[in-house]
């Protein structure tokens, strides 16, 4: 059983009181998850429809992304007790990874929308979802192990 922190550590980037980086985060990533959908239903059904949908998902979790990870920026390097945990460079380091693979599939997608549909759009789906998955887990650590964001109730 881990040890109970000794304080919760506040953000910075919040609104009454309540974290604007996992509030929006959720959003994007639902996007760039359902990605590896719409590419499977393309694969199968060869409807220009689902080539379409990819690309609006890409670009929505892309810009998504990285509009909330503004928020994540602003803890992390004004929060003293949160620079110096591991964990949370950690966490931002995969966040910029799966970002910049995620825009690179939007950016891919985007030249291809024009002539046609390329098999490096499901790879990089593929990728950043696994990346996905890799930065939640961590970010969790944050919240639920380091106390990041919460609020203590009295």
């Amino acid at each position: 059983m881990q040890p109970a922190v000794s304080e919760p550590i506040a953000s910075r980037a919040s609104i009454g009181g309540h974290p604007i980086h996992p509030m929006i985060i959720h959003f994007p990533v639902a996007a760039l998850l359902g990605l590896v959908a719409t590419d499977a239903a393309y694969w199968v059904t060869a409807d220009p429809f689902w080539a379409r949908a990819g690309l609006w998902l890409a670009g929505i979790g892309s810009i998504g992304g990285w509009v909330a990870s503004i928020a994540g920026l602003v803890d992390l390097l004004t929060v003293p007790r949160i620079r110096q945990k591991i964990t949370a460079w950690c966490h931002s380091i995969l966040a910029v990874m799966m970002l910049s693979i995620a825009t690179l599939n939007w950016l891919v997608r985007y030249v291809d929308h024009v002539t046609e549909f390329s098999a490096g759009g499901p790879l990089l789906s593929v990728l950043t979802a696994v990346l996905i998955a890799l930065t939640a887990l961590i970010g969790g650590q944050l919240v639920y192990e380091h106390a990041v964001g919460v609020r203590a109730t009295k």
